[in-house]
C-alpha cells in the first residue's frame, strides 16, 4: 500500500483466441480489476476493430424488457438466494420462462388511463363545488358561437379583469363573492377566446373551460362522484393483481434484470477490442499490485492460451486511492476538492492528520466536542429516531448531502472532537464554564493576555510547517517529473519561508535593534535566505509568478493564525452567553424574578446551540480551507481520472465459477 501516493498503475494488453473471448471478458468483469480502453492504432493495423455480434442486440432487448417489468411491478421484499447462470444460453432460456409481459403491459396501460381519468374527475368535482352557485343546466354553457370559462380571482383583480374582457368581446358574467374572492363564469365569443385568455393570464387569473356535462350542478356532481368511486375500485383491482404478480415474479425479474445488465455491460466493451479471424486483443489499465493475480487467473482459466504484455504509453493513468481504513475516511474531502492524478501525491494522509488537529484546536471545549461527537455517532448509525425531528430539519439535512457523505463526514469529525474534548478538559472549558476543580483555565478572560501570544506562536509554527511541507512535496514532484528548474523554485520557497519566519521572530523580540548584526548574528543569515529564496523562486517560476509566490508565503503562514482567532471567537461568545445566563437567572437584575430565570435559560440554550453549530461549520470549513488553499496549492494539481474497472454491483446474481478460482483469489 503506497504512502502519500496513489496506487501505481500499468497499462497491459491481452491477446487470446477468439473462441475464448466471452470467457476472458466474463473473468475480467468478475475480477473487477481492469479498466478497458480502445486498443491503439498499432493494434488496429493488425487486428481490425471488433464490431460485436447479434448477441449484443438480443441482450439489449432483454435488458429493456426486464427493466420495464421491474419498473411496472411494485417492489416487494421477498427473500431469495442469489442465482448463478453458467452462460448466456442458460440466461436466455430462463428469460423465456417469464410469461407475464402482455398482462403486465395491459394492466399498466389501464392503470395509467385510470389515473388520468381520476385526476380529471377530481378536478371536475372541485370545479362543480366551487361554482355550485350556477343553477342553470351545464349543457346550456356549450353554445356553438361562444365559449364559457370558470375563473376565480381576488376582488381587486376581478374589478379590473371584467371591464377588460368586456372591451375585447361581447361577454356575459355570472359572479359569486366568497371571502374577498370572486368566483365567476364568463361567456365570450369563440373567435375572441384566445385574446380573453391572454388578458386573464396577464392579470394572474387562470380560466378553465366549462366542463362538458349534462344537467345541473346538483345533478352532475353525484354522477361524477359515482364515476370516481368506480375508477378507484378498478384501480384497486389492477394494483392488487400487480401486487400478486410481483409476489410471484419480482425476485426472478430482478435477478434477470441484473444478469442482463451485467451481460450488456460486458458486451459494451467489445467494440474497443481488435479482432482477427482467430485471435482478439484488448488493452486497459490495471493496478500494478493486482496484475500478478490477474495473470494467474487468466492462465488458469485459459490453460495458458493467453499472452499478457505491457503497453508502452505516456498517457496519464486513472487514479486508484488505497489508504488504510482510518485514513480512508478523509478521501471524501480529497475527492470533493479534486481527485489526484495517478502520478502526483495523494494528500489524504496529510489531511487525515492536519484536519483533526486544526478542528480540535479551533473548537477547544469538551462540552462542544462531546455534543458533536454524539451527533457524529448518531449520523454513523443512520439517524435513528430522525422521524421525530421536524420535517424542515430532515429535508434540510437531505439537501446538504446524501447518507453516505454524511457518514464519511461523521467519521472524519470524530478524531477532531476527541482532541477538542482533551483540550477542553486540559483547559477546563465546558461550554465556556470552568466546572473541573483544581484545573487552571488559561482561556479565561483574565488569562487571555498570557495565553494568546503562546497560541499565536503555535499557530505560526504550524503554518510554517504546512507551507514548508507543501513546498517540499512540490519540489519532489517537479524533480520526479524531470522539471529541475521548477524544483529549484520550490526549494526557494522553503528557504524564503524559513528566512522570513526567523527574521520575523527576531524582529518581534528585538524591534529595530534587529539590524545590529553583532547582537543578532542570525539576522544576516535570514536576510541572505530572503535574497536567495527570492532568486530561486524567480528563477524557477518566472518574475511574475515568483513575486506572487513571495507574497503567498508570508500570507499563507500568517493565515494559520485563524486557528487562534476562531478559538477565541468561540470562547468569547461562550463567555457572553454564560454571563447573560448568570446575570438574568442568578437574580442580578432586580424585579425580574421568574421571568429573569426563563430569559436566562432561553439565552443559554439558544446561544449555546448556536455556538455548537458554529463549532461544526467554522472549524470544519476553515480547517479544510487551510489545507486546500495554503498547503495543497504548493504541489497539488488534481483533476485526476477516476479508475472505472469493468465490473458491476451484484445483489441477485453470483459471478461465474472461474472468477472464484484459487488463482483469482
Amino acid at each position: 500500500m503506497p504512502f502519500l501516493r496513489p496506487t501505481p498503475m500499468a497499462k497491459v494488453g491481452i491477446v487470446a483466441l477468439k473462441d475464448d473471448r466471452d470467457r476472458v471478458v466474463t473473468l475480467l468483469h468478475d475480477l473487477g480489476v481492469m479498466q478497458i480502453e480502445p486498443v491503439r492504432k498499432e493494434v488496429l493495423e493488425q487486428l481490425p476493430a471488433d464490431r460485436g455480434s447479434e448477441t449484443q442486440r438480443v441482450v439489449g432487448d432483454q435488458l429493456v424488457r426486464f427493466r420495464g417489468l421491474l419498473h411496472a411491478l411494485p417492489s416487494v421484499d421477498v427473500p431469495s438466494a442469489p442465482r448463478r447462470f453458467r452462460d448466456l444460453k442458460e440466461l436466455l432460456a430462463t428469460a423465456q420462462q417469464v410469461t407475464i409481459d402482455s398482462e403486465v403491459g395491459y394492466l399498466k396501460r389501464e392503470e395509467d388511463q385510470l389515473v388520468t381519468d381520476r385526476a380529471a374527475t377530481r378536478e371536475t368535482l372541485e370545479l362543480l363545488q366551487k361554482f355550485s352557485f350556477y343553477t342553470g343546466r351545464l349543457e346550456d354553457l356549450q353554445a356553438g358561437s361562444v365559449l364559457t370559462f370558470f375563473g376565480e380571482a381576488p376582488e381587486e383583480d376581478y374589478a379590473t379583469l371584467r371591464p377588460g374582457i368586456a372591451g375585447l368581446s361581447d361577454s356575459t358574467f355570472l359572479a359569486n363573492r366568497v371571502e374577498k374572492r370572486v368566483r365567476f363564469i364568463v361567456a365570450v365569443r369563440r373567435e375572441r377566446a384566445d385574446a380573453v385568455g391572454r388578458l386573464a393570464q396577464q392579470r394572474g387569473v387562470q380560466l378553465v373551460a366549462a366542463p362538458r356535462l349534462d344537467g345541473t350542478v346538483a345533478e352532475a356532481a353525484p354522477k361524477q362522484e359515482a364515476h370516481l368511486a368506480d375508477v378507484d375500485g378498478r384501480l384497486r383491482g389492477i394494483r392488487e393483481r400487480l401486487a400478486a404478480l410481483a409476489r410471484e415474479w419480482y425476485p426472478l425479474v430482478a435477478t434477470l434484470e441484473e444478469a442482463f445488465s451485467i451481460e450488456n455491460r460486458k458486451l459494451e466493451v467489445v467494440p474497443k477490442f481488435g479482432a482477427g479471424a482467430q485471435v482478439f486483443a484488448l488493452e486497459g489499465w490495471v493496478a500494478a499490485p493486482s496484475r500478478p493475480a490477474l495473470e494467474r487467473a487468466l492462465d488458469a482459466a485459459l490453460d495458458h492460451r493467453v499472452l499478457i504484455y505491457t503497453v508502452p504509453t505516456t498517457e496519464e493513468p486513472p487514479t486508484v486511492m488505497r489508504n488504510p481504513p482510518g485514513i480512508r475516511w478523509y478521501e471524501f474531502f480529497i475527492r470533493f476538492y479534486s481527485l489526484p492524478q495517478a502520478t502526483e501525491w495523494d494528500p489524504t494522509w496529510i489531511f487525515a492528520i492536519a484536519f483533526p488537529l486544526f478542528f480540535g484546536l479551533m473548537l477547544g471545549d469538551w462540552g462542544y466536542g462531546l455534543v458533536i461527537l454524539l451527533v457524529s455517532v448518531w449520523m454513523i448509525r443512520g439517524f435513528p429516531g430522525a422521524r421525530y425531528l421536524p420535517k424542515f430539519g430532515r429535508n434540510l439535512v437531505k439537501t446538504i448531502m446524501g447518507p453516505s457523505a454524511m457518514q464519511s463526514l461523521a467519521y472524519a469529525l470524530i478524531p477532531g472532537t476527541l482532541l477538542a474534548i482533551a483540550i477542553g478538559i486540559a483547559t477546563n472549558a465546558f461550554f465556556g464554564f470552568a466546572i473541573l476543580p483544581g484545573i487552571p483555565t488559561p482561556l479565561d478572560k483574565s488569562n487571555l493576555r498570557v495565553t494568546v501570544p503562546k497560541l499565536l506562536y503555535l499557530a505560526g509554527y504550524l503554518g510554517l510547517g504546512m507551507v514548508v511541507l507543501g513546498f517540499l512535496l512540490g519540489a519532489l514532484k517537479e524533480y520526479f517529473h524531470h522539471h529541475p528548474r521548477a524544483a529549484l523554485g520550490k526549494v526557494g520557497g522553503i528557504i524564503f519561508a524559513f528566512a522570513i519566519a526567523s527574521f520575523g521572530l527576531t524582529f518581534i523580540h528585538a524591534g529595530t535593534a534587529v539590524f545590529n548584526f553583532g547582537a543578532h548574528p542570525f539576522v544576516a543569515l535570514s536576510l541572505a535566505g530572503l535574497v536567495g529564496g527570492l532568486g530561486l523562486l524567480i528563477f524557477g517560476e518566472g518574475f511574475q509568478l515568483g513575486g506572487m509566490a513571495l507574497i503567498e508565503v508570508l500570507s499563507h503562514i500568517l493565515s494559520y493564525t485563524r486557528l487562534v482567532g476562531i478559538l477565541l471567537a468561540s470562547v468569547v461568545l461562550a463567555l457572553l452567553i454564560n454571563f447573560g445566563f448568570t446575570t438574568l437567572a442568578g437574580g442580578h437584575v432586580p424585579g425580574l424574578g421568574v421571568v429573569g430565570i426563563f430569559l436566562g435559560v432561553l439565552i443559554l440554550v439558544v446561544g449555546q446551540g448556536f455556538n455548537v453549530i458554529l463549532g461544526v461549520f467554522e472549524p470544519g470549513i476553515q480547517g479544510a480551507r487551510l489545507i486546500f488553499v495554503e498547503h495543497l496549492s504548493k504541489f497539488y494539481t488534481g483533476n485526476g481520472k477516476a479508475f472505472r474497472p469493468l465490473a458491476s454491483r451484484r445483489v441477485h446474481t453470483l459471478p461465474a465459477p472461474s472468477a472464484e478460482s484459487p488463482a483469482a483469489a
